[in-house]
């Protein structure tokens, strides 16, 4: 008969160990974990401790409670994803992080989206992953991290051999940032999933989708682009295309949110009576007009066989630029 893990009743004596005061979320999260019978049966259970959950009233994970939670966790193999998403943890939560990545070899999943951690925060994560063998999806969405931070995360790529996603959506990375992380994809055999969603980009001359172009290239182990919010134009859309001809293995491009017109889904539209991989493309909320509805639904009726989504909304009139 399997033991219950208990997890609770941990925390109650690590909180009084540290002196630190319980966290009422945290407290409920693991006595229902504790209930789970999933847990005594598998070793694959992600602890779920959104600060923006609906179900329960809520008490937001700080920097002293992660400490807490922390120790926990290093008793408990069986816990392989831990989702710390809208809390308000910052670099110093990011240190305990980190310093827990670096000691645990059970988690494969981490979420920390829309906390406070900046540039050092970041820094020390992206460290930790230099020696982590063993997670294989980062989500940091939302933490304005900044060019430097991102940079960090860039360097991480090169020397990291097991993650498979990551997320750095929103996070105020910049151009250099973006030709780094480009530049780190063209070796980078592990990474099937990046989302670099909503960059600050003050160039209109569209460098950083050049090298990304140029990354699909050399790339043949990323599944899944997120390109949300980049600014790109028809000549941008035009390198991915032409990218994309030598590319077999991208399932999933989302170019969401740009400023790409008919003239620029002219050259998607050409693609697909080609291409073969892609299965999903996402072009909300870009300027494609009548034209460009009609280049892409004569490729799809005549030719392509593999797509099977293809989301689009034409922005409103007075949006439009």
């Amino acid at each position: 008969m399997s033991v219950s893990p208990d997890l609770h009743r941990c925390y109650v004596q690590v909180c009084q160990n540290l002196g630190q005061p319980e966290n009422r979320f945290i407290a409920h999260v693991l006595q229902e974990a504790d209930r789970n019978d999933e847990i005594t049966r598998t070793r694959g259970f992600t602890l779920k401790i959104a600060g923006n959950s609906h179900l329960v009233p809520v008490q937001r994970v700080t920097d002293d409670n992660l400490q807490v939670l922390v120790s926990v966790l290093h008793t408990a193999a069986f816990v392989t994803g831990l989702d710390l998403r809208y809390n308000i943890l910052t670099d110093v939560g990011a240190k305990t992080m980190a310093a827990f990545l670096q000691e645990n070899s059970s988690l494969r999943y981490l979420n920390l989206m829309f906390n406070n951690i900046g540039t050092s925060g970041a820094e020390l994560i992206a460290k930790a992953l230099h020696g982590n063998g063993n997670l294989l999806h980062m989500r940091m969405t939302g933490n304005k991290i900044g060019e430097k931070g991102g940079m960090f995360f860039a360097s991480m790529l090169q020397i990291n051999s097991t993650l498979e996603k990551l997320d750095l959506g929103d996070c105020d990375i910049g151009v250099q940032c973006l030709i780094a992380i480009a530049t780190a994809l063209n070796q980078n055999k592990s990474v099937k999933a990046i989302n670099l969603n909503r960059p600050l980009l003050f160039s209109q001359e569209e460098e950083t989708t050049v090298h990304l172009a140029l990354m699909l290239k050399n790339n043949s182990f990323l599944l899944e682009l997120h390109l949300c919010k980049h600014e790109m134009k028809n000549f941008g859309v035009e390198r991915l295309c032409e990218a994309l001809y030598e590319n077999s293995s991208l399932r999933y491009l989302d170019l969401a949110c740009n400023k790409i017109t008919s003239d620029g889904v002219k050259f998607l539209g050409k693609l697909l009576k080609w291409n073969q991989t892609l299965q999903i493309l996402d072009l909300t909320a870009n300027r494609i007009e009548d034209d460009g509805a009609i280049y892409l639904s004569e490729a799809l009726a005549l030719h392509n066989r593999t797509l099977q989504a293809l989301v689009f909304t034409q922005l409103p009139q007075n949006l439009q630029v």
